[in-house]
């Protein structure tokens, strides 16, 4: 990044420049533009009722077994990924245990933790393919992030994990130092609301990744906040599908796809869809 020239930003400002208005006009209602294009899906979710599901605040969600995401991802072009524990999943780690294996070579988990959890425990899911750690911090007020701070710091220096945070990025803003301080982390869906925003960019700026997931669950201008944090650094966007989308108020389409390559053009589309969250996870992928 320090030697970028002057032409170069200019570049990508032309290529960002303007895409919230055409996505606006297109409607996106063309063909979908993804043909032949390698997909990471880098959050999607795997709900197999044969392992312990605990209701959140009341909600838990239906069944939505490997088989059915599969059939959905296969035909967007999805061949590598990251399966995440949900808040429902709570500590549970019998389900990502079963599917990894199955999904096989590219693919990966996210887990959940409790903060007492040893080291020899990371060790273990990390040789099973997991490769982060999930906070889920949307549904709670944020007094410290002290716990996290620890945790974080912990699994990276067992196993080079990094940290994913569920999470309205606003609720960040006083804890913006302590977590740039971190080796590494993502936010989840856009960081979820317009006032997040800022405080998103000011992460991004200090290393951190932001996952282009969840355009039906987020209160914000998605096309605007992609230009945003492409400008700021274009290796920080990692796409994901949300698939199944649970209690997002508009589940993940085939449309979120055309988006993400009509605001950001062919090339950082592609770095998106594939080389950061490759990179992230630490897949080794053709």
């Amino acid at each position: 990044m320090g030697h970028e020239t002057r032409a170069m930003r200019l570049d990508r400002r032309q290529v960002l420049g303007g895409a919230a208005a055409v996505v606006a006009r297109s409607g996106l209602s063309a063909a979908p533009a993804w043909g032949g294009r390698r997909i990471f899906d880098s959050h999607c979710h795997i709900i197999d009722h044969r392992f312990p599901i605990v209701a959140n605040q009341g909600y838990s969600p239906p069944d939505f077994p490997l088989d059915a995401y599969l059939a959905q991802a296969r035909p967007l072009g999805v061949v590598a990924g990251a399966v995440v524990s949900g808040s429902f999943q709570a500590n549970d780690q019998t389900w990502l245990i079963d599917v990894l294996p199955k999904l096989g070579a590219g693919w990966v988990g996210v887990t959940q933790l409790p903060n007492d959890c040893p080291d020899a425990e990371i060790v273990r899911l990390d040789a099973l393919g997991v490769r982060g750690v999930r906070f889920n911090l949307f549904r709670g007020q944020i007094d410290s992030v002290d716990d996290l701070v620890t945790m974080a710091k912990r699994v990276h220096a067992v196993a080079g994990w990094h940290s994913e945070l569920y999470v309205d990025a606003a609720a960040l803003r006083p804890h913006i130092g302590a977590l740039s301080k971190l080796p590494q982390i993502s936010i989840d869906h856009l960081g979820m609301t317009e006032a997040g925003v800022p405080v998103l960019l000011e992460l991004v700026a200090a290393g951190c990744k932001v996952k282009a997931t969840g355009f039906g669950r987020v209160k914000l201008d998605v096309p605007a906040a992609l230009e945003a944090i492409a400008r700021s650094n274009p290796r920080a966007l990692v796409f994901g599908t949300d698939i199944p989308s649970t209690r997002a108020q508009r589940p993940f389409q085939p449309s979120d796809i055309d988006l993400v390559e009509t605001v950001l053009g062919s090339e950082l589309a592609g770095k998106a869809f594939w080389d950061n969250p490759v990179g992230l996870y630490r897949v080794k992928a053709g």
